[in-house]
C-alpha cells in the first residue's frame, strides 16, 4: 500500500469509527475491494498435461519486450548461431505494465488504463529429478481485485495474442532435441542447413513427385478433417550409408519451412516419457529418428502369449539400463490417441536395413511414402557436377555414365571426388571428374578382384 493511501486511511478510520454500524460494515466491504490485490501464479510445468505450460512461454514472450525497462536485474538469452536476444527477467526481480481495455467491467467502451506487476521466481526443488534437483519457474501476477474481470477476460487474452505476433515476427526454424531433464523436455538451436531440393543428388522426376506430395500436404488441413484424421503424414527413407537421407530430411525442413525434432529414442527411458516429448512438439514441425533398425530393440516377433517371458526380458532391460520404449509405444505415438495432439507434422523414419524394421512400424497408413535412397545414378552426379564444378556438360560425361552404370556408388563418396582440392585451380572441373572416373574404374576392378576370392573359395 502506497503511502499516500496510508494517509487516506487514517483520515477515514476516524469518520468510519464515528458512522452507524450498517455503514461501517458496507465501508470495509468497500476497503476490501478497493485495496485488496489478487495474484495469478504461472508455472512453467503444465503438470496436468505433462509438458510446459503454453501461458508461461507466452509470458515470457511478452514481457521480454518491456522487461528491459524496468528490472535492475536480467538474464539474456539467444539461440545458437540466432539473431534475436531475448532478454527476460531475472529471479525476484519485477516489472510493471499498463493496459487498456476495450470495454470496462461494466461494458463500457471508455475504459480507464489498468496497471499489474509481474514478478519472476526461480528455485531449485532438490530430489525430485535423475539429477538430484529441479528448477521450478514460475510468475506471479499481481494486480487490484476491481481489475479481475478486466484481467481475466481480456489482459490475458491479450498476452497470448500479441506473444503470438512476436514469434511469428521473430520467427527462426530451429532444431531440437530431447533432454533428460524434467523442466526441459527439448534443447534448440537454430536450423540453419543450406540444403534445398534444387541441391539434392536425386532424379529430377523423383525430386518432384516429393515435393509435389509435401506441398499438398501442407495445403490438406481441412481435407483431412474431413476425413476425420490426424493432420500428419509418415516418410520412410532408406538406403544404404551416405545415401543422402539426412540431407532429405534438411531439405524437406526448408521446402516447409517447418522445424525439425530429432527424436533419441536411447535416451528416452520409457513409454511415459516419450509420449510427454510428443505432446511437447509443435505443429509445423518434423519428428525425425534417425537409424530407427539401431535407436532401439523394436524388431522381431511381437509376444502373443507368455507373460512371465515378457517380464524376464522387461527386467534384463531395467537391469541393463537400456531404454524401455517398447513397439506398441511408438505404434501409440504414430497413430493411437497421443497422435492427435498437435497437428500439421510429419513423422520420420531412416534406416539402412530395411529389412530389420517390425512389418507393423513401416506399413503403409504409418509410414504413408516410402523413400528409397539408393546409390548414385547419372541424373544424380550431373546435378552433384553442377553443385560443385558449376557445369552442366563435359566430355567425360559420357565416361562417368558408363561407369555408374557397371559400380554402385553413393552420392556422399562421388560428391567427395567433385569436391576441388585447389580453390580457383585452372581446368579444376577436368581434374575433379578425371578423379572421379579414375575412383570408379579402381571401384570396378575391387569388385572383380572380390568375385575372383569368392569364386576361388
Amino acid at each position: 500500500m502506497s503511502l499516500l493511501n496510508s494517509f487516506i486511511m487514517l483520515g477515514i478510520v476516524g469518520m468510519v469509527n464515528k458512522l452507524p454500524a450498517i455503514l461501517h460494515l458496507l465501508y470495509h466491504r468497500f476497503e476490501m475491494w478497493w485495496f485488496s490485490e489478487m495474484q495469478i501464479t504461472i508455472s512453467q510445468e503444465d503438470k496436468d498435461w505433462h509438458s510446459n505450460s503454453k501461458v508461461f512461454s507466452a509470458v515470457q514472450t511478452y514481457l521480454s519486450t518491456r522487461s528491459a525497462d524496468e528490472a535492475r536485474r536480467l538474464k539474456a538469452y539467444g539461440s545458437y548461431f540466432g539473431h534475436h536476444l531475448m532478454l527476460t527477467l531475472d529471479d525476484g526481480q519485477h516489472t510493471t505494465d499498463v493496459f487498456t481495455p476495450k470495454v470496462d467491467d461494466d461494458g463500457k467502451k471508455k475504459a480507464k488504463t489498468i496497471k499489474v506487476r509481474w514478478t519472476y521466481y526461480c528455485w531449485d526443488d532438490i530430489g525430485t529429478s535423475r539429477r538430484g534437483y529441479d528448477e521450478k519457474k514460475f510468475y506471479k501476477l499481481r494486480f487490484s481485485a476491481r481489475h479481475r474481470s478486466v484481467v481475466l477476460n481480456q489482459y490475458l487474452v491479450y498476452i497470448m495474442e500479441r506473444s503470438r505476433e512476436i514469434e511469428q515476427n521473430n520467427r527462426e526454424r530451429n532444431l531440437y532435441t530431447n533432454t533428460m531433464s524434467r523442466d526441459r523436455n527439448w534443447t534448440q538451436v537454430v536450423f540453419k542447413h543450406p540444403a534445398t531440393f534444387a541441391t539434392l543428388a536425386m532424379d529430377p522426376k523423383k525430386k518432384q513427385e516429393i515435393m509435389n506430395d509435401l506441398e499438398t500436404f501442407s495445403k490438406s488441413r481441412d481435407y483431412y478433417a474431413k476425413l476425420g484424421k490426424t493432420w500428419k503424414r509418415g516418410y520412410l527413407l532408406y538406403g544404404p550409408p551416405g545415401s543422402g537421407k539426412s540431407t532429405m530430411i534438411a531439405c524437406m525442413a526448408n521446402f516447409l519451412e517447418y522445424n525439425v525434432y530429432d527424436l533419441e529414442l536411447t535416451a528416452i527411458s520409457d513409454n511415459t516419457e516419450l509420449r510427454r516429448l510428443i505432446v511437447n512438439t509443435g505443429s509445423k514441425s518434423i519428428i525425425v529418428i534417425e537409424d530407427i533398425d539401431c535407436s532401439i530393440h523394436l524388431s522381431g516377433t511381437r509376444e502373443t502369449e507368455g507373460v512371465s517371458h515378457n517380464n524376464d526380458e522387461e527386467k534384463k532391460t531395467a537391469d541393463s539400463g537400456q531404454s524401455k520404449v517398447t513397439l506398441s509405444g511408438l505404434l501409440n505415438f504414430l497413430d493411437g490417441l497421443w497422435a492427435a495432439c498437435g497437428g500439421e507434422r510429419l513423422i520420420v523414419f531412416t534406416t539402412n536395413h530395411l529389412e530389420k524394421l517390425d512389418p507393423a512400424l513401416v506399413r503403409r497408413g504409418r509410414m504413408d511414402m516410402h523413400i528409397e535412397l539408393g546409390y548414385c545414378s547419372f541424373e544424380a552426379f550431373k546435378v552433384l557436377a553442377k553443385n560443385f564444378l558449376e557445369v552442366e556438360e563435359h566430355p567425360l560425361f559420357e565416361k562417368v555414365k558408363e561407369l555408374l552404370e557397371k559400380v554402385q556408388i553413393t552420392p556422399a563418396d562421388v560428391a567427395e571426388q567433385l569436391m576441388p582440392k585447389k580453390l580457383l585451380a585452372d581446368d579444376q572441373a577436368s581434374r575433379c571428374l578425371e578423379r572421379l572416373v579414375h575412383t570408379l574404374q579402381n571401384a570396378i576392378k575391387d569388385g572383380r578382384k572380390e568375385e575372383e576370392k569368392t569364386d576361388a573359395m
